[in-house]
């Protein structure tokens, strides 16, 4: 099934209930849908195929829904992109996926385009704002296009969205995510995470281009409202506002987000009584936050533990077992990831891909339909990722007897602060082109705002100097902002073991003194 055919159902059955709120923009299902087919139309009579990619770089917006929605009905591959990565890592990302058109938004426009040459199969730019010169106005492309679709007909394997996320040799991976795997997670959804309903008033308050977009899906099957933030970055009085003005009753949000709700003086201001679920995840999250998030906003909170590679649905803690009080192996439960989803198995593996009994530690790994179909262009990873049949997740956890799961390292040197997947990889070859530096090992070290930020240890050549400044600021050049360290220490030489392996467990080991697990 086209996935893209649940936005034609919901509008056929609910089209006067609320779709698309922005602001105070507002788009019935009808309406939406209509805009939908529109695109689709569109972008077909610019010559695009089934088959085709389309690269999308937006701040949250109704256009971004129009256009994933537009991709999957056509048949296209939809590739949504991080809006806080930087215009270099924007390019690789488009030319690597051989998008042939880019629908992008006014914040990226100049940017973007002095990098043309860089993407050299890209035939369209479609700017939804101010479009500059060889760009086609969004708008434009809508006007006089036919209402009516005929959604593509699509084979289980066709890919509907490639997720970029950052990869361990400094090159981000495509997790091919075909329109059976987002079927599949949106049933998984309704099994174990919220049961949506068309009453029901979802808020996109995370970016689109990762998991609240993700979450689009499902609030579309069941003809929810999607409430769009308008505010560019995170302010939780314009979410407080929000919540109480639409009645919000969904959210799904990334930790530090959390943090800073409950912490904001502003939250007792408002009426969020609206709100029944609020799911979380991207990241783990430090214990006394998530007790604080529950007394403050009553135990609406369901976690989730997924990957790019098997979106949103690999573990999940439920409502009920987010307890301020219980039995000591009910209060342990908090600081697990939950139990694995109704449509997967999870196992713990040893390195040579055999299952560990319970209390042992060893990788987690997930089989099931939701595990992506591998990595776009790169049989390499596939292969070394999906070995066995398994998906290797690059997290090291135990399962207790109960099935249980606790994450309490990383096999893969990723970081993830504030949601963000950070690979020290990706870091560490910017760093090396400095010239006063011989060696670095970056590594995540706790942090209570963002679960964890990144610190650079760095080796510098003999006779030569620079300050934790100069490397920080060298790295904005060639970096996304969130990406850069905000930390830097150094050291006479970086530890390795006897096979020149660096020791980053060893590194890690004294910032981490006294927390329950090595990741938050």
């Amino acid at each position: 099934m086209n996935v893209g055919t649940l936005f034609t159902k919901s509008a056929r059955t609910f089209p006067d209930r609320l779709a698309i709120a922005y602001g105070d923009y507002e788009l019935t299902y009808q309406q939406a849908n209509e805009r939908i087919n529109k695109l689709a139309n569109g972008l077909r009579n610019l010559g695009m195929q089934k088959g085709s990619n389309v690269a999308i770089l937006l701040h949250n917006c109704p256009e971004f829904l129009e256009t994933l929605f537009a991709c999957f009905k056509a048949g296209l591959g939809s590739v949504p992109i991080n809006f806080r990565l930087h215009p270099k890592e924007c390019s690789f990302i488009i030319d690597n996926s051989e998008a042939v058109a880019v629908v992008l938004g006014e914040d990226f426009r100049d940017s973007l385009y002095a990098l043309r040459n860089e993407m050299p199969r890209v035939k369209h730019y479609i700017c939804i704002t101010d479009p500059v010169q060889g760009m086609i106005p969004y708008e434009s492309l809508l006007k006089n296009q036919p209402t009516h679709f005929i959604d593509e007909e699509v084979e289980r394997d066709h890919l509907a969205w490639l997720f970029y996320t950052s990869g361990t040799t400094g090159r981000p991976k495509g997790a091919m995510l075909t329109h059976h795997v987002l079927m599949v997670m949106t049933m998984n959804f309704f099994a174990d995470m919220a049961p949506l309903g068309p009453e029901d008033v979802v808020l996109h308050a995370a970016p689109l281009s990762h998991g609240s977009g993700l979450y689009g899906i499902p609030n579309v099957a069941k003809g929810a409202a999607n409430v769009i933030l308008k505010s560019k970055t995170f302010d939780p009085k314009v979410v407080f506002e929000t919540i109480q003005r639409r009645k919000v009753t969904n959210i799904f949000m990334a930790p530090a987000m959390i943090k800073r709700l409950i912490t904001s003086p502003e939250i007792d201001q408002y009426d969020l009584s609206s709100l029944k679920c609020i799911n979380y995840g991207g990241a783990p999250i430090y214990e006394e936050d998530l007790k604080a998030a529950v007394r403050k906003l009553g135990q609406v909170f369901v976690q989730l533990f997924g990957q790019a590679e098997s979106p949103m649905t690999i573990s999940y803690l439920r409502k009920e077992e987010h307890l301020l009080e219980g039995t000591p192996e009910e209060m342990k439960r908090l600081t697990s990831a939950g139990i694995p989803r109704t449509d997967v198995e999870v196992k713990i593996f040893d390195p040579t891909d055999r299952e560990l009994p319970p209390g042992e530690m060893g990788e987690i790994v997930v089989r099931g339909e939701v595990v992506m179909k591998g990595y776009w262009r790169n049989p390499e990873a596939t292969a070394e990722t999906l070995r066995g049949g398994w998906l290797h997740t690059g997290d090291l956890g135990v399962m207790d007897e109960r099935g249980y799961v606790y994450i309490l390292d990383r096999a893969k040197d990723m970081i993830i602060s504030g949601g963000e997947n950070i690979y020290s990889r990706e870091i560490e070859d910017v760093i090396l082109k400095h010239p006063a530096v011989f060696e670095v090992a970056v590594i995540g070290v706790p942090d209570e705002k963002w679960g964890e930020s990144i610190k650079a240890i760095v080796a510098l050549k003999p006779g030569q100097k620079a300050t934790g400044e100069e490397i920080i600021n060298f790295c904005k050049d060639h970096l996304a902002s969130y990406k850069k360290p905000k930390s830097v220490d150094f050291i006479e030489a970086i530890p390795k073991n006897p096979y020149g392996k660096v020791l980053k467990r060893e590194l890690r080991e004294k910032y981490w003194v006294g927390e329950a697990r090595r990741v938050r």
